[in-house]
């Protein structure tokens, strides 16, 4: 693995982002059913990716070594799949876990793959005590890769938006996993 490279798991490969990443997050972003829970839809227009999102990417790998956001490639074809993310606190001991997939690599277990072997490496190469995430209560296959990964659903909340999406006002649910808690609740452990 190269030092750009994070982890690899079976079909997955996690490295940093760079400038030249711009395209294939325009086009991931563009995609209405990969924005439906986001956005109601609407893509991220490319001066916002370009000009806000990406440098803000590459500034947190500075900022807080291991954590951030990293784009998941096809081992084997070398192919932009999406990304997988640990955003961390203001402190660095928890991080919000996430990721975000091109429509093709839906269905395949790769979200699920991918969260686990991110919540592997934060528990047990970094200092991080809790990792959570969060999406709509309708999101149904995002809380499904959530619960496959070993966290439990801790809540569900309301919160304001000035534009709502459809199913907004079903709530936004949280789910946490403590590393006192992993790996013993971890899919597979007994």
């Amino acid at each position: 693995m190269t030092a750009d490279v994070l982890l690899e798991t079976e079909r997955l490969r996690l490295r940093r982002f760079t400038p030249d990443d711009v395209d294939h997050l325009v086009e991931l972003d563009s995609d209405p059913e990969v924005m439906r829970f986001l956005t109601g839809g609407r893509p991220t227009p490319r001066a916002t990716v370009r000009d806000e999102q990406l440098p803000r990417l590459l500034s947190q790998y500075d900022e807080h070594p291991g954590l951030g956001r990293w784009a998941a490639e096809d081992r084997e074809s070398d192919d932009f799949l999406g990304w997988f993310a640990l955003d961390p606190s203001d402190d660095g001991k928890e991080a919000e876990l996430g990721y975000r997939l091109r429509r093709g690599a839906w269905g395949r277990g790769l979200a699920t793959e991918g969260s686990r072997a991110l919540i592997r490496y934060a528990f047990t190469e970094l200092a991080v005590r809790r990792i959570w995430a969060e999406t709509m209560a309708v999101n149904t296959r995002s809380r499904q890769v959530m619960a496959k990964s070993g966290l439990r659903y801790v809540r569900t909340f309301h919160l304001h938006f000035d534009d709502p999406v459809p199913g907004t006002e079903h709530g936004e649910v949280e789910y946490e996993l403590l590393r006192s808690e992993w790996p013993l609740s971890a899919p597979g452990t007994r």
